[in-house]
């Protein structure tokens, strides 16, 4: 693909500004960073800019909770006109101890999903994605079933129990955290990006014929703030741990080039989850086959699920 317009989400630290300074030095011309405060994305820009020797970083204020500030970014863009080749949804968090909602009543790790659902689906609406775009949002390993504290919500037996078999209903309860649904922060992060996974399998089969979208675990990588909310058993026992044993962690910069090795790949695999090898944090990444991502059912509560939180629905291929 040409490497010429990228926009990447949540680069103010971590893997987003690891990534956005590895596609400078991959020769891309403009890349759009963004974080949730002007200034301090401004200042990211500059940072960038002097450790590159490169004026290619350009600052978007965008604060995903905010469905207002999603607009208002996209407005921006809509400005530009430029169409982005490459779409990087990469902001996040680990889910902390204690249950958080935002504004809009949506699960703190759940929330980053819905607003790059926006964003997304604003940019297609716009056109404002070229006719070859890559699109790689951040998945997680946790959300295979075999991380240690870690163990993802059965959605089928979850809908059957509480919502009459429901799955969307099921999902959407996952997303906002609600009554019916017990919080524990291991099970909340594995759900946040099981449904990532859904989500962008669903969105693939709704995307124009040359365009493409993959969930991607950048892996371990602990020395970034993702995990800055996190229970105190697992900043405190599982990092550490994770730090200690070889071939266990990664620096931000191996794992940010996932995100770009991803950026390279084809239609042929449009939708699917990308991630280490099972039970694995770290190496190279491979497709993921548990069958527990390919269930289309599934894909399409996540899907509508978020549809209905976001306010926002985009058609284009038959689903």
């Amino acid at each position: 693909m040409q490497h010429s317009f990228a926009l990447v989400t949540g680069a103010t630290s971590g893997l987003g500004h690891a990534a956005a300074r590895l596609l400078a030095e991959g020769c891309w011309c403009e890349i759009i960073v963004t974080g949730r405060s002007l200034a301090r994305i401004q200042e990211t820009a500059a940072q960038l800019a002097a450790e590159t020797e490169l004026q290619v970083f350009a600052p978007l204020e965008l604060d995903l909770d905010k469905p207002s500030s999603v607009q208002s970014a996209l407005a921006e863009l809509v400005k530009r006109g430029q169409p982005v080749d490459f779409l990087l949804l990469n902001a996040g968090l680990v889910a902390g101890s204690a249950r958080v909602l935002t504004a809009a009543g949506v699960e703190a790790a759940q929330a980053p999903l819905i607003g790059h659902h926006q964003l997304t689906v604003g940019l297609l609406r716009a056109n404002l994605l070229s006719p070859n775009a890559r699109i790689v949002i951040a998945g997680a390993e946790p959300a295979r079933g075999d991380v240690p504290l870690f163990s993802y919500t059965d959605v089928a037996a979850f809908a059957a129990k509480h919502f009459q078999g429901d799955r969307t209903a099921a999902v959407e309860a996952l997303v906002r955290s609600g009554p019916n649904v017990k919080y524990e922060s291991g099970r909340a992060c594995a759900d946040a990006k099981l449904i990532v996974a859904w989500w962008a399998a669903a969105l693939a089969r709704r995307l124009p014929s040359g365009m493409a979208v993959y969930a991607v675990s950048p892996g371990s990588a602990p020395d970034t703030k993702a995990s800055r909310n996190a229970s105190l058993i697992v900043k405190w026992l599982f990092i550490p741990l994770v730090k200690l044993i070889p071939g266990m962690s990664q620096t931000p910069e191996t794992a940010a080039r996932r995100y770009l090795q991803a950026a390279e790949f084809g239609t042929d695999v449009s939708g699917q989850f990308f991630a280490s090898a099972p039970k694995k944090l770290t190496g190279p990444i491979e497709a993921m086959r548990h069958p527990h991502f390919h269930d289309r059912a599934n894909q399409e509560a996540a899907w509508q699920a978020v549809v209905k939180v976001s306010g926002v629905d985009f058609s284009s291929a038959a689903t």
